[in-house]
């Protein structure tokens, strides 16, 4: 086997963590054709076959419809753990640890939570669960794009407002927010990133490759300086895949 087909979802975080395995399967000689797609079209694509390999897969909740048996995926390995939270600004948290606070803070935190589309849903359970609504809190959904954009402001400006956010991605590197604890568990499971291979084409794969993936773990801290290397440092996520593989991503 001379060429695998990378997919992976087309975000940041997702071509992030992707450009980090494609690493490691050029240094087995591999050449790599991607694919990078929506949710829906990735899921067609895996269907008729065009992704050898997927980049990653959110187990067991969020990409779960990508291991439907009729797709024909395997998952192996344990890339980084996503989760899923609300943060403050460290600026502007002023003691502020839980989301059980919010209701009684006097108004402290902005109470417009915005939120990118893709997670409305969590948010939605996050208000409901501590009654936010009462309290005077306001979801107001944007893209996803202007979501970031909204909450990079908030952290560059140490605003008192809401960032409701995956982690990992950019706007959790350098340690700059807090995540407000949740008491009653609204945030939902953890995940597990994990890749996906093709159980057709899996014996065709090289062993020493396929132990090298499952063992490959990036961590949380790693894909949110490859996320933070493309938004904000304007650099490809082939430069920051090769940055992090020289030991350069990261502060010593």
């Amino acid at each position: 086997m001379t060429t695998v087909t990378l997919g992976h979802l087309d975000t940041s975080v997702q071509q992030a963590s992707a450009a980090a395995v494609a690493r490691v399967l050029e240094a087995y000689d591999l050449e790599i054709e991607y694919v990078s797609a929506p949710r829906a079209e990735m899921e067609e694509h895996v269907r008729r076959g065009d992704v050898d390999l997927f980049v990653s897969a959110w187990l067991p909740d969020v990409d779960a419809a990508f291991l439907a048996p009729e797709l024909g995926m395997q998952a192996f390995g344990q890339l980084y753990r996503p989760a899923f939270g609300w943060s403050l600004p460290e600026a502007a948290a002023c003691g502020m640890t839980s989301l059980a606070q919010l209701a009684t803070d006097g108004g402290a935190v902005g109470r417009e939570i915005v939120t990118p589309a893709s997670v409305l849903d969590r948010v939605r359970q996050v208000v409901a669960a501590y009654n936010l609504t009462e309290a005077g809190f306001t979801i107001a959904a944007r893209p996803d794009a202007e979501a970031f954009d909204h909450a990079a402001h908030i952290l560059e400006s140490g605003l008192p407002e809401i960032i409701p956010a995956w982690q990992p991605s950019f706007l959790h590197y350098g340690n700059r927010l807090i995540q407000l604890d949740d008491p009653k568990g609204a945030y939902g499971a953890e995940q597990d990133a994990r890749i996906l291979v093709r159980s057709a084409i899996r014996a065709e794969m090289d062993s020493d490759l396929m132990d090298e993936l499952d063992e490959l773990t990036l961590g949380n801290k790693v894909v949110s300086a490859l996320d933070h290397a493309m938004r904000s440092e304007g650099m490809s996520a082939e430069d920051a895949a090769e940055a992090w593989q020289r030991g350069k991503l990261l502060p010593r």
